[in-house]
């Protein structure tokens, strides 16, 4: 089941089955996580990804956000992204998560050739509880989620449980 809805023309929400998805919190810190893509089938990739991280001992999605086509920013020569969020606890600190989300998204294909590049998948962590951590392995919240509509779109569209 794919439903779509135009937003204007740079912008399309992107329902499916899992997109938007909401359960029962068991405890833990709660973390966004933005994902996003532009190579491949990535909506199908993030159902795959979804359920992949059902099935972790480390997270527990508990929501997800409609997925939206965008334009690309920074490195624009290039395709469409297609971007979402999950809400997800977590027993692990946020260094520990970190370390176990770049594992998936090289188990997914990830590829880093430059900043900005097209990517099979790329998962951000936007806020984790209310830390604020700047280090040179992760800042929290993510610098500049403010300002992106890959972000903010989708999250007008969750139930509002979200940190």
């Amino acid at each position: 089941m794919l439903k779509k809805k135009q937003l204007d023309e740079k912008y399309t929400l992107i329902f499916t089955s899992h997109f938007p998805y909401n359960v029962k919190s068991r405890g833990g810190k709660q973390v966004l996580l933005g994902i996003g893509g532009n190579i491949g089938d990535v909506i199908r990739r993030f159902e795959r990804l979804l359920v992949h991280l059902d099935r972790s001992t480390f997270v527990h999605v508990i929501e997800t956000a409609p997925i939206l086509k965008n334009p690309p920013f920074g490195y624009t020569e290039q395709g469409d992204f297609y971007n979402s969020l999950l809400l997800v606890e977590t027993q692990l600190t946020a260094k520990v998560l970190l370390r176990y989300l770049l594992r998936v998204e090289r188990l997914f294909g990830r590829k880093r050739s430059f900043k900005d590049a097209p990517r099979t998948l790329d998962i951000d962590m936007i806020f984790y509880e209310n830390i604020k951590m700047d280090t040179h392995e992760l800042t929290l919240p993510h610098p500049g989620w403010k300002h992106r509509d890959s972000v903010l779109i989708p999250l007008s569209h969750m139930k509002g449980r979200v940190l």
